[in-house]
């Protein structure tokens, strides 16, 4: 691929976009930044503060422990943290700067009953919104569709900020209010068009024929600080997983039981990496999709495999280009947050990434994807949680399993479940099912894990959504009472 092709600069855009450094679990973090972007514009301690979010953002938040805040969990903690020690200038390493004194006033802010999280009425995935009072004073910040896209700010009632795309997403509620039905599904800026507050670059050009090709043709140089940052900050915290005591320790647990081989290495290393990041480990990660357990997932097997190969540094660049963007064109069609286990994507990449180390080809690397997507497509997001490491060992795995089988000239065929002939249709296939088909699934897990019951109360007053002190809500139906 040459440099003048378009698809080459928007791939060099699109890494530059996804693979950024971001401290924690991102979204609480992203909840943070919200909440110190709303503290800015209020421009001073508030006396109360309300945050609202989509199911999505509560089940992320809710079990992971929030970096630099003394091994806090949950919605109040992340917002606390953004609001007390929050840099919003540093975006998703908002609390990297917290100092020791700051986190006892992030404990004591949260203590004080300040803060009323709610569900937040919304079609988006990814929708939060904090808004804080200081006597008549107010201010409102909210962020959607990506970590740190915001598409309103406001103070005392007045938008000093508002996406275009949000104007249509408020009307769409207001209708879905007014004539009982859903209304617009939200919308999203157009590829290559100002969206929020960035422009992105068009995730509709990637495929795996042209990944390949430019993973093969990049100039190292272009793609060497991205890369070579995601090199370090992942390999960093992949090491303190294995040495510190975190969650349930799955890179320690493989290492011990299954011993060293270049092939449970390449799960543990990920696996610690997710250990320490989902028990509060202060070290920064460069995330993939925006996650970063998929970042450590999609970088560090493929790391210790060119470790264990003796490859050259560029021969690993172009490992790691062509395992980032294949997770991020899985992505693409799934969405940032799924009832789909993000894992899957960047486990069964890395495992296209290993087979590129061994000298495998794009029909190589294509089989890789198929066989691995095959074999892990059915695992789960349940929020953002120790057992994540444990998820992420068997996505490696599986893709370390699919590049085996085409070595031994072995495939899962077209018809095979949701395999279907070609890489292309079978990355459709998965998009599907992770954005459309497991909607539902994904509103019994949020309910499941906020100790809703099965059924919505009996009344629901006006056809709108209500809450309840569960934190549950429900949208009436025309058989209600």
């Amino acid at each position: 691929m040459e440099k003048k092709d378009k698809r080459y600069q928007a791939y060099l855009r699109i890494l530059k976009e996804e693979l950024v450094p971001a401290m924690g679990c991102t979204e609480p973090i992203a909840l943070a930044y919200c909440a110190a972007k709303a503290r800015e514009i209020l421009g001073c301690m508030p006396d109360s503060v309300l945050v609202e979010a989509s199911g999505n953002i509560i089940k992320n938040v809710k079990s992971v422990v929030v970096p630099n805040t003394n091994g806090l969990k949950g919605m109040g903690a992340a917002a606390a943290a953004g609001i007390v020690a929050g840099e919003a200038d540093r975006a998703l390493e908002v609390i990297a700067g917290v100092t020791e004194g700051q986190k006892e006033e992030i404990s004591r802010f949260l203590k004080a009953g300040k803060i009323q999280v709610r569900p937040m009425d919304t079609e988006e995935v990814l929708d939060m919104a904090v808004t804080l009072w200081k006597g008549g004073e107010e201010a409102r910040v909210q962020i959607s569709r990506s970590h740190t896209n915001i598409v309103l700010i406001e103070k005392d009632g007045e938008a000093l900020y508002r996406e275009k795309c949000a104007d249509k997403v408020l009307r769409a509620a207001e209708d879905a209010d007014n004539d009982g039905g859903q209304g617009a599904v939200g919308c999203k800026p157009e590829a290559g068009t100002k969206g929020g507050n960035r422009e992105e670059a068009d995730r509709a050009l990637l495929n795996m024929e042209a990944i390949y090709d430019f993973a093969e043709t990049v100039d190292p140089d272009d793609v060497r600080e991205v890369i070579g940052r995601q090199i370090a900050l992942n390999t960093a915290i992949s090491e303190e997983g294995l040495k510190g005591n975190y969650g349930a320790n799955i890179g320690r647990v493989l290492l011990h039981t299954y011993g060293n081989d270049i092939k449970n290495r390449a799960k543990a290393a990920a696996a610690a990496g997710s250990d320490a990041r989902m028990s509060g480990c202060e070290m920064p990660v460069v995330i993939n999709s925006g996650s970063g357990n998929q970042g450590m997932t999609v970088s560090l097997p493929v790391i210790e495999y060119a470790k264990e190969l003796g490859c050259p540094e560029e021969k690993l660049y172009r490992a790691l280009v062509l395992s980032n963007l294949t997770a991020i064109h899985q992505k693409s069609g799934i969405g940032r947050l799924s009832a789909y286990c993000g894992a899957v994507s960047a486990g069964c990449a890395a495992g296209c990434g290993i087979a590129y180390l061994q000298g495998g080809d794009l029909e190589a690397v294509n089989h890789t994807l198929v066989n691995a997507l095959a074999i892990v497509s059915g695992i789960i997001c349940d929020g953002a949680k120790p057992s994540c490491a444990a998820k992420i060992a068997s996505s490696v795995d599986a893709g370390i399993l699919g590049y085996a089988m085409y070595r031994e000239g072995q495939q899962f065929y077209g018809g095979d479940g949701i395999i279907s002939k070609g890489v292309e249709k079978t990355i459709g296939n998965v998009g599907r099912l992770g954005k459309d088909g497991m909607k539902e699934t994904d509103k019994e897990i949020i309910r499941i894990m906020t100790g809703c019951s099965g059924k919505a109360p009996a009344a629901v007053k006006d056809g709108k959504k209500a809450y309840y002190s569960s934190g549950c809500f429900w949208k009436k139906s025309s058989k209600s009472a």
